[in-house]
């Protein structure tokens, strides 16, 4: 089946107009048309190879909301005219200790799991093709169930990365009521940490380096804002954090935060900066019995519990929506910050 998309040739040539095939409806398989796809920061990541091992035509797009056209005759999740989502993963090999365990991301499998673009994770096999295209393909065991309501969806998009990216270490690192939980970065991931964490009841404070950010991070949810380039606004809060999300994707002095988490506390970061971070002391985490760690979107269990739950409490992403058309100016705005605080693409205009 040929499908109309939206493909990088390159990593030097823009997005443009292209036709993909997609495979046929096998019978464990769900069909989609695609209404929204978000743009994440990892697409522009993806398109200009500032990762290795991009693979061309590269079709970006993780963060789809679609409507069910087609399913094989052996699905039993999903129906004809059901509204799912698909975000980062369509494939793994379901049989190891992690997929066994509903960690699909950390699948331990000969290739890891297969990204919904830019193939598996170890580079080998057929290349795949993101939302940025009409209909997708997938096996119904990576399609998820979408409860929000109609004028809700293009907005809910987002949560198929930046919120199950968020979600997921909060809930493992037992973000919830009575623990103090910091935000670092307010961007498409941090407003999404957020916006999670006051609904879980954490008592949340949110990091910007920009004071104009402050009354934002208020809307979002945040108890209180810190200017982390604030050297007595940092100070005013050592050793008071239980958990720290860090979702800035730039190189920082983590130094400055990881003083700030209690004894067993921890930082998590969820940003992947194109270069490293300065390299933290070790001092600062010996003393406190401190954790600094690292966590990877979220399993398909723990995705549609993050969704339910956004459903449930009215939690959607802050969204701007853009043409398909549009997407390399999108991209250069993303690159300068300039969007409150994600792009989400209507894919009617394609």
């Amino acid at each position: 089946m040929t499908t109309k998309a939206y493909a990088a040739q390159s990593a030097t040539t823009p997005l443009g107009p292209s036709t993909i095939t997609r495979p046929p409806v096998g019978d464990l398989d769900v069909a989609i048309d695609i209404l929204y796809c978000g743009v994440c920061h990892s697409d522009l990541h993806a398109a200009r190879a500032e990762w290795q091992g991009m693979r061309y035509p590269l079709v970006p797009g993780h963060e789809i909301i679609g409507r069910v056209s087609a399913v094989g005759k052996s699905v039993s999740r999903h129906r004809v005219g059901d509204v799912v989502g698909v975000g980062c993963m369509v494939g793994s090999c379901r049989q190891c200790v992690a997929c066994q365990d509903g960690l699909e991301q950390y699948c331990e499998g000969p290739h890891g799991f297969l990204q919904t673009y830019n193939g598996w994770l170890d580079g080998t096999g057929e290349n795949t093709y993101g939302g940025y295209s009409a209909a997708i393909t997938v096996d119904e065991h990576f399609v998820l169930r979408i409860s929000h309501s109609a004028e809700q969806l293009a907005a809910a998009a987002p949560l198929l990365c930046a919120g199950i990216t968020t979600w997921s270490p909060l809930r493992h690192w037992g973000a919830g009521p009575g623990k103090k939980v910091g935000i670092a970065g307010i961007g498409g991931l941090g407003h999404m940490g957020i916006k999670l964490a006051h609904a879980m009841g954490a008592h949340v404070v949110a990091f910007t380096t920009s004071p104009a950010k402050i009354q934002d991070a208020k809307h979002l949810g945040a108890d209180e804002v810190v200017v982390s380039r604030n050297p007595d606004e940092m100070a005013a809060h050592a050793s008071s954090f239980d958990f720290i999300l860090n979702t800035v994707a730039a190189p920082h002095d983590l130094d400055a935060f990881i003083p700030l988490l209690k004894r067993d506390g921890t930082m998590t970061m969820v940003g992947v900066p194109d270069s490293p971070h300065p390299s933290p002391g070790v001092a600062n985490l010996i003393f406190k019995r401190r954790g600094l760690a690292g966590s990877l979107i979220g399993g398909i269990p723990e995705t549609q519990e993050m969704l339910d739950f956004c459903a449930q409490h009215g939690i959607t992403s802050d969204v701007e929506m853009i043409a398909m058309k549009d997407i390399e100016s999108a991209f250069e705005r993303m690159k300068k910050s300039d969007v409150k605080y994600r792009f989400v693409i209507d894919m009617s205009t394609i």
